[in-house]
């Protein structure tokens, strides 16, 4: 469903959300959980959500700007790679962006194939926070 913007939208649509915000206020004072995760989207071990450290000149030139990049499971969502960097790290995580990459056409003797398409995640960490694999400057 799109969302639209506060000023298109209608005073049903308008009051519908309402009622949903104060009920998620509601439920989160009385300490019920309201949103289960399914056990298909549920990762029981952080280590599922990265599989591994980007290693380019890209991804090192981040590393001045606290940024740290990795390759993710395609089904994962910010808030699954925010929690995976903190408890695999234990470091602060400040912010999340993904990129959905498109698996490169490579051509072979007996023709087209292509290459996984990937997901990455670069992660920004809080200031004095840091992560050693990369070997990245040490301040």
């Amino acid at each position: 469903m799109a969302i639209r913007h506060p000023a298109i939208a209608s005073k049903a649509a308008k009051a519908a959300k309402a009622a949903r915000v104060a009920k998620a206020r509601r439920h989160a004072a009385e300490g019920k959980n309201t949103v289960e995760t399914p056990l298909s989207k549920a990762y029981t071990d952080p280590r599922d959500v990265l599989l591994k450290p980007v290693v380019s000149e890209k991804s090192y030139a981040l590393l001045d700007e606290n940024k740290y990049t990795f390759v993710v499971d395609p089904r994962a969502n910010k808030t699954q790679i925010k929690e995976a960097v903190q408890a695999v790290f234990d470091v602060k995580v400040t912010g999340v962006n993904t990129i959905n990459r498109q698996g490169k056409r490579k051509r072979t003797r007996t023709g087209f194939g292509q290459r996984a398409a990937t997901k990455r995640a670069i992660v920004t960490l809080a200031e004095g926070d840091r992560i050693d694999i990369f070997g990245g400057p040490t301040a």
